[in-house]
């Protein structure tokens, strides 16, 4: 099935001043002076963000791949679906390959996309491409530098029991479990 996306332009806000904030190594904050379809004028703070990867792996006996990983914003450890930002003109399939590859060791056998979503379209162009990755292959741990994870293997029922005890929720992994359940239903997602 071929997808063609929505250019949504009902409600379309016109930019009349830029106003950049701040330019860091993975975002930039700008604020923006826009014409409202009523003729009116507003504010809008935006983050800007290159977009990112996310991959729900699965091993030959039914394990997704998580790694935990201390989150400074939320200031507690996180278990997530390995994933990481792109890199300046790359391509999203090559990025899921690497992050997997880089936070878990291991090599996929085959990969596709699943879905591209926002993080949080009220406020920042964050996407998130998100990738299934079978027939996995293990090979050597090569996370970033500034990067301490701990790798595991969990069944569904103990992702469930992660999100339950708030272990897992952030909503690129909360939607890995969701798509896998429905794998493991239906045997498609």
């Amino acid at each position: 099935m071929q997808h063609t996306r929505y250019e949504g332009r009902k409600f379309e806000e016109t930019t009349i001043e830029f106003k950049p904030i701040f330019q860091g190594k993975i975002i930039s904050l700008q604020v923006d002076t826009v014409r409202l379809p009523n003729g009116g004028t507003s504010t809008r703070e935006i983050v800007k963000h290159p977009g990112a990867v996310a991959v729900l792996a699965l091993t030959e006996d039914g394990r997704m791949l998580v790694v935990e990983q201390y989150r400074k914003a939320l200031e507690k450890s996180q278990v997530e679906i390995p994933a990481g930002k792109l890199d300046s003109g790359e391509d999203p399939m090559d990025a899921a390959r690497r992050e997997l590859e880089e936070e878990t060791g291991y090599q996929c056998g085959s990969i596709r996309l699943l879905h591209s979503f926002y993080t949080s379209p009220g406020f920042a162009d964050e996407i998130v491409h998100l990738y299934l990755a079978e027939n996995l292959t293990k090979g050597e741990v090569n996370p970033d530098e500034d990067e301490f994870l701990e790798i595991e293997a969990i069944t569904l029922e103990e992702a469930q029991r992660y999100m339950a005890e708030w272990r897992i929720s952030d909503a690129k992994t909360i939607t890995a479990v969701y798509a896998w359940q429905v794998y493991q239903l239906t045997g498609r997602i």
